[in-house]
């Protein structure tokens, strides 16, 4: 299962900044030169073994995080904290079959050669050294164990329809840039999110909310012995909102606001915050009054916050390029290379380059992947035809090299994984038209309505052959638009459900605004951050389903007094 966390309130942006510039190069670290050499040396040293390795790589991560949360007005965490880890990979074999290679029919797979371990906080020289040979010599050891395995196992098995080498040749890179870091003024931020959280204390609608404000400074030292050398720095400010009450049914109605940037100016200030506070309990104590929707397959309009989420669940993850090896999953488009998958009006563009959209900061931005492979836009559909998709150095045999897409959360192995999704279309209306089409289908369908999903939580897919292909996007605002010119009506309660093949078909029109939603998406190499933007989406049939109660019943007591 796919999981998508959107952690962000989407802003309309109408025109396309260009890529951000790439910053000036600086004189590399110590840090970088030790893991350099330490590399040369353990894999110098297991040359001579029965099964020497031929590729080996060190990534390190240095973070400092600061976090801190407050919730009705009072400080309920203040932390700062700083982490170095190291990631140890060895590979054993050769580029066309190593010891990564998939196990077909056993669900444990083979050890990796993958070993990640804490690496202290210096750059001293010895201890650095101490903890990178303890962590070669397991993960060398592990790679040896899974080369074994997967050797017995395709000698048993099939031969695959259309095999591709299991790591591809890249050229190697050298980059380095300034190291990153942050120094808050934390007594500060701590007194301005106890005065955000403070007006969730006044409405006993409100059950449980928190405002938090996370800061992470982050230096990625990668290396590999192939040449490579790359040291870069990231910076973000992440500020979330929450909120979230019951209806008398039990329902849990869940808001959310988030919003991301690299410097403390980027993010909105404190009036703009409160006031969105404001909006949220005003919107809360509508939803717990407002009715349920029954199960419903009929028109509605996604807007560009619910498209972007739609596009990166059920597109994105199927145009992961390791998907298309795996024989277990469900390979949607794995034949589909050149032909329509798409309306002819759409294009989908993943570009790791873009720093921002209009003036929104996109977190799917990064200079080199974590297979230290340079990053670049790629053009998965042209006019709704597939092209390509997303490449990690595990290749496909029409696409041998990566397209800079390999990801991974700090300690997983590499898959390609999406960056920033960026969806265009060239069969646009304003806002007020695309309202009036929604209309106008649900007429010619003898429908009382469509709905609109205005705003969403996130949402999952499934692409495995051991289940349905579907998915399921989570909205939170949703309206009914009647046809008869009623006002839009707040419902609750609905799921939004399908399959891709089917739900693709029906986009017949999209809005002339975009919306760009920023979050964490967690799949099987852990969470990395990714952005979606996209119009707001007219789709002729969605199917939408009940959303599950909570077995826990409203209070028996009366909340506390909230205001003195």
């Amino acid at each position: 299962m796919r999981t998508l966390k959107f952690l962000v309130a989407a802003s309309a942006v109408c025109l396309l900044a260009g890529p951000g510039s790439r910053p000036a190069r600086a004189a590399g670290s110590p840090l970088l030169d030790i893991l350099q050499s330490e590399l040369e040396r353990n894999v110098r040293g297991l040359a001579g073994e029965e099964v020497p390795p031929y590729f080996g790589s060190y990534t390190v991560y240095d973070e400092r995080v600061t976090r801190i949360i407050a919730a009705f007005g009072a400080l309920e965490r203040s932390d700062d904290s700083r982490s170095r880890s190291a990631t140890a990979q060895i590979r054993v074999g050769d580029y066309d079959f190593d010891n990564t290679h998939p196990l077909r029919g056993d669900f444990q797979g083979a050890p990796s050669g993958l070993t990640r371990i804490s690496l202290p906080l210096t750059d001293e020289e010895k201890p650095v050294r101490l903890a990178l040979w303890r962590a070669t010599d397991r993960a060398f050891k592990q790679a040896v164990q899974g080369l074994t395995r997967v050797r017995t196992n395709v000698a048993a098995k099939i031969q695959q329809e259309d095999p591709a080498p299991d790591f591809s040749r890249e050229e190697p890179q050298t980059f380095t840039e300034e190291p990153v870091s942050h120094t808050p003024d934390i007594p500060l931020w701590e007194a301005r999110l106890r005065r955000i959280s403070a007006p969730f204390a006044d409405d006993p609608v409100v059950f449980n909310s928190n405002v938090s404000l996370t800061i992470e400074a982050t230096n990625r030292y990668y290396t590999n012995t192939e040449g490579s050398t790359i040291q870069t720095g990231g910076l973000s400010y992440r500020l979330f909102i929450q909120a979230m009450t019951k209806a008398k049914d039990g329902m849990e109605l869940p808001l959310y606001a988030s919003y991301f940037a690299r410097t403390p100016e980027g993010l909105p200030d404190e009036p703009a915050l409160l006031a969105e506070v404001r909006r949220m309990v005003a919107l809360l104590r509508d939803l717990g009054a407002a009715p349920v929707v029954d199960p419903f397959s009929g028109p509605a309009i996604l807007s560009g916050r619910a498209a972007g989420v739609f596009f990166h669940e059920i597109f994105g993850h199927r145009v992961e390029g390791h998907r298309q090896k795996d024989l277990d999953d469900g390979q949607t488009f794995a034949k589909r290379v050149d032909q329509p998958i798409l309306p002819p009006f759409l294009n989908v563009i993943f570009d790791p380059t873009r720093r921002t959209l209009g003036d929104i900061e996109l977190m799917g931005h990064y200079l080199y992947d974590d297979e230290g492979v340079e990053a670049r836009p790629v053009s998965v559909v042209d006019q709704g035809v597939l092209k390509t998709f997303l490449i990690d150095r595990t290749p496909l045999s029409a696409f041998p090299r990566s397209n800079g897409h390999g990801r991974a959360e700090p300690g997983y192995m590499p898959v390609s994984r999406q960056s920033n999704l960026i969806v265009r279309s060239s069969r646009t209306v304003p806002a007020e038209r695309l309202l009036e089409m929604l209309r106008e289908e649900a007429r010619r369908q003898g429908k009382p309505f469509g709905l609109l999903f205005d705003s969403i939580e996130g949402g999952f897919t499934t692409t495995g052959r051991g289940g349905p292909n579907a998915f399921n996007v989570l909205p939170n605002v949703v309206y009914r638009i009647y046809t008869d010119g009623r006002p839009a009506e707040l419902v609750r309660g609905v799921d939004l459900i399908g399959t891709p093949l089917a739900a693709f078909g029906k986009i017949v029109a999209t809005g002339d605004a975009v919306e760009v939603f920023n979050g964490m998406c967690g799949a099987e190499s852990g969470d990395v951050p990714v952005s979606a933007s996209s119009p707001s989406l007219l789709v002729s049939e969605v199917e939408v389903q009940k959303k599950a109660l909570s077995p826990e019943a409203l209070p028996i007591l009366p909340a506390p007094p909230r205001k003195s």
